[in-house]
């Protein structure tokens, strides 16, 4: 029996002895794949660091050249133009102050136009301060002028419209635009004078009585006004549509005999020689 138990401890102590040979074997077969490892990582990354290197070289040497046209260049355009590095930095220096002046100079031009203009527009505003002032007053005359004109009954009894006694007067009618109005002198003894769209014809005038007779021809009709009197609306009836005309005669002397025709805005007009 005791023969038995020692045999049975040899054999435990074989296998233990084999399974810590394995475990060992084990452990440096990972031992060598992790080395293997970290030496084919440590490699790839001093192969990349040596490209990433040589890359960094080709660059500095680019711009090394670079550097070197640059400045091949500065002194090739100095050279060509005859002049230094320094000399260059100076004519800059001089040109900046040239455009500096130049531009204050321009400023002061626009500053001094700019007053210029303002004190046009200023003129330019009194002006039309002014011409509102005339045109007031022109306003003014014409409202008294027109308060002065008078309206009366005409010699056919129908009732005249405001009648003009000087030339003044007649421009005042003309401005109200009412009517048409057509001045004229008549000499005594002479032919039909046309007046518009009729004729006139002096036959006699009495200055001192202020008194002209006169013959109207319209519609190929002639009717004589006797003994008319100054600034009498002298009325007749002329036209197809048998539109009312006016006749005022404003001066009277030996000779002759000054007034105007009135005719409503729808008569007829006489033609021009344009048309």
């Amino acid at each position: 029996m005791p023969e038995e138990g020692a045999g049975a401890t040899v054999v435990q102590t074989e296998s233990e002895s084999n399974a810590g040979k394995w475990l060992l074997l084990l452990l440096a077969v990972v031992y060598v794949g992790l080395s293997l490892y970290l030496i084919y990582d440590l490699r790839t990354r001093l192969t990349n660091l040596a490209k990433d290197q040589d890359s960094s070289k080709a660059q500095i040497a680019e711009l090394s050249k670079r550097m070197q046209a640059a400045e091949a260049s500065d002194e090739t355009l100095a050279q060509q133009v005859g002049l230094t590095k320094k000399e260059l930095a100076s004519r800059a220096a001089v040109l900046q102050r040239q455009q500096r002046a130049a531009e204050q100079r321009l400023s002061a031009e626009q500053k001094q136009q700019i007053g210029q203009v303002s004190g046009d527009i200023a003129t330019v505003r009194t002006d039309v301060g002014g011409v509102k002032t005339d045109v007031a007053s022109t306003k003014a005359d014409l409202a008294a002028t027109q308060a002065k004109l008078q309206s009366t009954i005409g010699d056919l009894g129908v009732q005249s419209g405001l009648i003009a006694n000087t030339r003044g007067d007649l421009e005042v009618l003309k401005h109200k635009g009412d009517r048409n109005y057509y001045e004229f002198t008549i000499l005594k003894g002479a032919k039909p004078q046309p007046v518009g769209t009729i004729s006139l014809q002096l036959k006699k005038t009495d200055q001192k009585r202020g008194k002209f007779t006169v013959n109207v021809t319209s519609d190929d009709k002639t009717i004589e006004k006797k003994d008319r009197n100054v600034s009498e609306p002298i009325q007749f009836y002329s036209g197809r549509d048998h539109l009312l005309f006016e006749l005022v005669v404003w001066t009277v002397d030996k000779k002759k005999a000054t007034g105007y025709l009135s005719t409503p805005k729808s008569a007829p007009v006489p033609v021009t020689a344009g048309e």
